[in-house]
């Protein structure tokens, strides 16, 4: 089932499903493993371009070759704008503190050095948006490396929706996630009628 706000058609699950990231339980594991880098949306590209001067500092040695060898992106074989890959499987944007991934991306935000926190699709991570020709579909992507998140989203009982707030008015707006908190808030109430 699925629900439209504006120009997006956004899965039940974003409202359904409970979700919080437990790091020490997970190690970072989104950083690590994927089918390929993190997706780029438009202009992120260029944008890593232009900051890899204050970026270097942050990243590990593998992580700088990897991106020297390839440039601060590449297309990948379904010719996507995606992040480099340290042996073809870790980002090479990541970081590695006591035994768990991090982005180095955002760290050098935080640390001020940067502007730019981290690519779209890591911020909306485990959501997934597709551009088709007249919408967007928003979908939860389950991947067994997120099973702590979802434990940890059962514990505090913290929505999917909620967790991510921050980044889905990033990619959509304050109005667009005022509709979903509305059609959130509805749905929970009457979960029976939408069956």
């Amino acid at each position: 089932t699925m629900l439209q706000i504006d120009d997006t058609i956004v899965s039940l699950a974003l409202i359904e499903k409970k979700f919080a990231c437990d790091l020490v339980a997970c190690r970072g594991s989104c950083c690590r493993y994927g089918d390929s880098g993190a997706p780029l949306a438009a202009g992120e590209a260029s944008e890593l371009e232009k900051i890899m001067p204050q970026l270097r500092p942050y990243l590990r040695p593998e992580g700088l070759s990897a991106i020297e060898a390839t440039g601060s992106s590449m297309t990948d074989i379904e010719g996507e704008l995606v992040t480099p890959l340290i042996n073809n499987e870790e980002c090479a944007y990541t970081v590695i503190e006591e035994g768990i991934y991090k982005c180095a991306i955002e760290i050098a935000f935080h640390a001020g050095a940067v502007a730019f926190r981290k690519p779209l699709s890591c911020h909306l991570f485990p959501v997934r948006v597709k551009q088709y020709r007249d919408f967007r579909a928003v979908n939860y992507e389950e991947w067994p490396i997120c099973r702590p998140a979802v434990a940890a989203g059962e514990r505090t009982q913290a929505g999917l929706w909620v967790y991510l707030r921050e980044p889905l008015i990033r990619a959509f707006g304050e109005e667009w996630y005022d509709k979903l908190r509305f059609a959130a808030v509805e749905y929970n109430k009457n979960r029976e009628l939408w069956k």
